[in-house]
């Protein structure tokens, strides 16, 4: 088909640049749709956590010199859930007036987020209703607890599956 071997090399780069850019598109069309998902640690985004890493450090320290907080719920189950923390100053008296947001949320997919307000609180323990989880498997238990202008995020590991899998 070439008589000069000259011409060759020319037609092998041009299709070379068209594979990679033909790949190129396809990898784009397949990206767009399995979107990646932003994290939700600290219930933060990760450019907020980032930015902000040494205040959230420093704020837990505060926080931990004032108050315990102890997870009561034993375990972690994919109907009826109730959600249970105690909070008790460092004097062992409970904390009555604290603010509890919690979010039940996947690692992997933030669509089945499942978001906790408004606990009975009674003697220091905040109590949210029961849930049911819509799914299986691993879940992370993200909290924020504010007590006045103290705050610390709380945040939990466990699964539905086995009842001793509990990772703070």
């Amino acid at each position: 088909m070439f008589k000069n071997p000259g011409t060759k090399w020319p037609i092998i780069i041009a299709l070379s640049i068209a594979g990679v850019i033909g790949m190129s598109v396809v990898t784009i069309k397949i990206a767009s749709s399995h979107p990646v998902e932003m994290s939700n640690y600290e219930m933060l985004s990760y450019h907020d956590y980032d930015h902000g890493v040494n205040d959230i450090i420093e704020a837990k320290i505060a926080f931990d010199k004032k108050y315990s907080i102890v997870f009561l719920t034993p375990q972690i189950l994919e109907k009826g859930t109730v959600i249970e923390y105690k909070i008790t100053d460092k004097s062992g008296n409970a904390v009555n007036n604290a603010k509890i947001e919690a979010v039940l949320t996947r690692p992997d997919l933030n669509k089945f987020d499942v978001n906790l307000t408004n606990p009975s609180i009674s003697e220091g323990k905040y109590t949210f209703n029961p849930v049911d989880l819509p799914k299986v498997g691993r879940w992370d238990i993200l909290t924020k607890v504010t007590v006045g202008s103290d705050k610390r995020f709380f945040n939990l590991k466990a699964d539905t599956r086995n009842p001793d899998t509990l990772e703070f």
